[in-house]
């Protein structure tokens, strides 16, 4: 008796697709497509003159990874840009980060308790150039990590307050010392809680 394969008995449509989606290798090749086609600057030619529709993004923290958090804000705001786009208007994600003082000053004292080094003896303009140079690195690795995403935006022209320590950057750090301290701050010792009215880093 002849066994039958029934598998010839589906009539299933002729493909070039793999069976396997293989995503952690094909999703890098579609990010570097879009890269080289120059998706981001293609979608802002073709809605130039539209109306415009502006998603008012609350920025992450820049202090550390992403985690699942990130993604799920990111994910869900990159469909409504882009649905917007698709709906005729003129839909720019331009992303941000938010960089006041607290979680970036925080973390710049884990890493001086870890060495066990005095936040005390650190005079504060070189405190505040310590918490700039910490979120500015972030800001560098949670932008990759939020185009390995696939969000699509304006990841290379970043407005200054995306980076800056604050809008006053510069005459904050010529005045902070002059400044009357505050009461508070980051538990019993928040460095520009007590020394500054104004948070180190600001978006």
């Amino acid at each position: 008796m002849t066994v039958r394969d029934y598998s010839e008995t589906l009539f299933l449509p002729k493909t070039s697709f793999p069976m396997r989606a293989g995503l952690p290798q094909k999703e890098p090749e579609i990010l570097a497509f879009w890269e080289r086609v120059a998706l981001y600057q293609k979608l802002r030619a073709a809605a130039r003159g539209r109306p415009k529709f502006i998603l008012h993004d609350g920025p992450p923290y820049a202090n550390g990874n992403i985690h699942i958090g990130h993604a799920l804000n990111k994910i869900l705001k990159d469909v409504v840009t882009r649905s917007q786009q698709m709906l005729g208007y003129d839909s720019n994600y331009v992303p941000g980060w938010d960089c006041h003082g607290l979680p970036i000053e925080w973390k710049v004292e884990e890493e001086y308790r870890a060495k066990g080094k005095n936040k005390d003896a650190v005079p504060l303009v070189e405190f505040r150039r310590e918490c700039r140079a910490f979120a500015a690195h972030w800001i560098d690795v949670q932008r990759e990590e939020f185009k390995r995403l696939g969000v699509e935006g304006d990841w290379d022209h970043l407005d200054d307050d995306a980076v800056d320590t604050s809008r006053q950057s510069r005459h904050q750090l010529l005045t902070a010392h002059r400044l009357r301290p505050l009461r508070g701050g980051r538990g019993a010792g928040g460095k520009l809680g007590q020394r500054a009215r104004s948070p180190c880093h600001r978006r």
